[in-house]
C-alpha cells in the first residue's frame, strides 16, 4: 500500500468505504452494488470530453486507482485487485476492486472484492492459488484462492487505531466472492506498528513452504516470514542496509530467477520507494543476491549513502511504482503489472472523472552486465501479441539532416506501438516529436545523445503541465553501451509514454498530458544526418 505522503495525519488514512473498478468498460463506471460484469473490448477510449484515457491500458471508469493488489492468474484469466476510492478523485478510501482479462490489455470489472469499513481498511497485499488447501479453507476438490493483506484499522478495530496488520481472505468461486478469515490479523508486530504492510508471498521449494516479504515501510525495513498454510507465520530475517533508502520503502517482493544464457539461478527482490526514486518522488530499485531460505543476501548492491545512480533501477521514468508479479502467469519469465504514478503529482493530475492507470504488464529477464547482473524489461508476450493484432503495421525509412521532418499521415495517432531505429551516422542527436501540433512547437520528445550515450524523454512542452510544480521536465537513462545506432521500442498511449531501449534493460516511462487535436509525429536530426526505419501500429 503506497502513502500520498508519509505525513498524513491518521484521520485521513483511515477514511472509509466501498470501491468499484473499470478498465476498457463499454459503459459508464458500475455502481458498486453491480453484479454484472461489463463487457470491455470496444469501451472506454480517448475522446474530445476525455482526452486523456489510456487505450490499452488498465484504467478505472471514475475516481482514484492507485497500487495493483493480488495479482493472479487461474483458469485462463488474468485477475488484477488493486487500491480504489469510490468517492473521490483523490487516495482514500482503500478497498479492492477486481477486474479480469484473457489478455492483459482488454480488462472487464467485477464486482467489488472486498470493501473498506469504518474499522478496516483494505491495503495492499497478494493472491496464490492454494492447490493443496493447506490452509483448510476450500476443500481438495474446491481449492480456495488466498489474499494476505494489510489491515489498516480505524476507530473500534481489532486493533488500535491506525494500527496495520496483514491479515487473510479466501475465495471458493474463483475470486468472484471473499471471506474474511475469522481468526484476522494473522500476522502482527508487538508492539503494533502503523506502517508495517505490503504482504507478497513466494513459495521456496526447498523448504516446501511459503516466504513473505512486508515492510515496515518508514524503517527502511523488508521483514520476511515463512509459512506452511498461509495462516500461522514465523519470522524469519530482516533486510535492510542497502540500496536508497528514500522515505518509505513499500512493495517489496522475492523472485527466484534463470540468469539467461547460463544455468546459474538467482533471487530478485523488488521494492519501490517513495521518495527518493531516480527521477525524483517515487520509483523502484531492486537487488539480486541469494536466499537461503532465511535470509537475503544482496550481491554488488548500492551502500545507502551511495548517488542514486549506483543503484539498480526498474524504470528510470517518473512513472512506474509498486509493480509485482502476477502469480501463477503463463512462461518462464516473471510478469508485472505496475501503478503508472508518482506520489509527487499524482493527486493533482488533470484527468476526470478518473484519475490513475496501469502501466503496460512487462516480463522480465535477469542478464549479464557489465559489471553485475541486470534486469531486462519488455512488453509481456500476451499483451505484445494483442497490440500487434490492433493495427497494420506502417513503416517508414528516411534520413534526416539537421532538420524536422514530418513522418506523414499514417504516424499520426494519439495511441501507438512505434518501433524506432536510428543510426546516427554523422548527427549529435536525434529522435522522435509526438504528439506535437501541426508545426515545429510543442511535443513529447524521444531523443537519443550519442555523445553521452542517454535516452531522454522530454515532456516539459507535451501538453498541460501547471498542476504540479513537482511534474518534472524531463527524464534520461544512459544505455550500457553507447554508439552511433540504437533501436527503442515505444508505447505511445494518450496521455503516458514507456520507452524500452538497449534490449529493456533501461526502460522510461512517464506521464503527459497533451492536446487533443496535436497528433503529429516527426523525426529529428541535429548537427547532421541520421537514418530512421520507423514502423508503427495505431491502437
Amino acid at each position: 500500500m503506497t502513502f500520498p505522503s508519509p505525513h498524513l495525519s491518521r484521520r485521513q488514512m483511515l477514511a472509509a468505504s466501498a470501491a468499484v473498478v473499470v478498465a476498457f468498460s463499454a459503459a459508464s463506471c458500475t455502481q458498486p452494488e453491480s453484479p454484472t460484469p461489463v463487457p470491455a473490448p470496444g469501451g472506454h477510449r480517448p475522446s474530445p470530453s476525455d482526452p486523456w484515457r489510456p487505450a490499452a491500458h488498465l484504467t478505472a471508469g471514475k475516481n482514484w486507482l492507485n497500487d495493483p493488489n493480488g495479482l493472479v492468474y487461474h483458469d485462463g484469466t488474468y485477475h488484477a485487485f488493486y487500491q480504489y476510492n469510490p468517492r473521490g478523485n483523490s487516495w482514500g478510501n482503500m478497498s479492492w476492486g477486481h477486474s479480469t482479462s484473457q489478455d492483459l490489455i482488454h480488462w472487464e470489472q467485477q464486482p467489488v472484492a472486498m470493501e473498506a469499513s469504518p474499522e478496516e481498511e483494505i491495503f495492499s497485499g497478494c493472491i496464490v492459488v492454494d492447490k493443496n488447501n493447506a490452509s483448510g479453507l476450500g476443500s481438495a476438490e474446491n481449492p480456495p484462492m488466498v489474499a494476505l493483506y494489510t489491515s489498516a484499522y480505524g476507530k473500534n478495530g481489532a486493533l488500535p487505531e491506525g494500527a496495520q496488520a496483514q491479515s487473510v481472505a479466501f475465495s471458493l468461486d474463483n475470486g468472484t466472492s471473499w471471506q474474511k478469515y475469522q481468526g484476522n490479523p494473522v500476522l502482527n508486530l508487538a508492539p503494533t506498528n502503523n506502517n508495517f504492510r505490503d504482504p507478497k508471498i513466494t513459495w521456496y521449494e526447498p523448504g516446501r513452504y511459503w516466504v513473505m516479504t512486508t515492510v515496515v515501510a518508514d524503517a527502511q525495513v523488508v521483514k520476511m516470514f515463512k509459512s506452511t498454510d498461509l495462516l500461522h507465520w514465523d519470522f524469519l530475517s530482516d533486510f535492510s542496509g542497502a540500496g536508497a533508502q528514500g522515505g518509505l520503502w513499500e512493495v517489496p517482493e522475492l523472485i527466484h530467477m534463470d540468469v539467461e544464457d547460463s544455468t546459474a539461478k538467482k533471487w530478485v527482490m523488488l521494492l519501490s520507494i517513495n521518495p527518493g526514486g531516480i527521477a525524483g518522488g517515487s520509483g523502484m530499485q531492486y537487488f539480486v543476491g541469494e536466499f537461503d531460505g532465511t535470509r537475503f543476501t544482496a550481491e554488488n548492491a548500492a551502500a545507502p549513502d551511495a548517488p542514486l545512480e549506483e543503484s539498480q533501477w526498474l524504470d528510470h521514468g517518473a512513472d512506474y511504482y509498486a509493480a509485482n508479479s502476477i502469480s501463477g502467469a503463463p512462461g518462464d519469465k516473471p510478469v508485472l503489472l505496475g501503478w503508472m504514478g508518482n506520489w509527487d503529482y499524482a493527486q493533482d493530475v488533470p484527468t476526470t472523472p478518473w484519475r490513475g492507470s496501469m502501466a503496460i504488464p512487462r516480463e522480465l529477464t535477469l542478464v549479464k552486465g557489465a559489471k553485475r547482473l541486470e534486469l531486462r524489461s519488455a512488453i509481456a508476450q500476451v499483451a505484445r501479441e494483442t497490440l500487434e493484432r490492433s493495427g497494420e503495421a506502417k513503416s517508414k525509412n528516411l534520413t534526416v539532416g539537421s532538420s524536422l521532418t514530418d513522418l506523414g499521415q499514417d504516424f499520426r495517432g494519439r495511441s501507438q506501438l512505434i518501433e524506432l531505429d536510428m543510426d546516427l551516422t554523422s548527427a549529435r542527436e536525434a529522435g522522435v516529436l509526438l504528439r506535437h501540433s501541426s508545426g515545429p512547437g510543442s511535443g513529447l520528445r524521444i531523443s537519443y545523445n550519442k555523445e553521452s550515450g542517454t535516452v531522454r524523454v522530454d515532456r516539459s512542452q507535451a501538453g498541460t503541465s501547471n498542476f504540479s510544480p513537482k511534474f518534472s521536465p524531463f527524464h534520461e537513462v544512459a544505455l550500457p553501451s553507447s554508439g552511433s545506432r540504437v533501436s527503442l521500442t515505444i508505447l505511445l498511449d494518450s496521455s503516458s509514454v514507456e520507452v524500452f531501449a538497449a534490449g529493456g534493460t533501461a526502460v522510461v516511462s512517464d506521464t503527459f498530458f497533451p492536446d487533443w487535436d496535436s497528433t503529429a509525429a516527426s523525426a529529428f536530426s541535429m548537427d547532421g544526418d541520421t537514418d530512421f526505419i520507423v514502423t508503427s501500429r495505431t491502437l
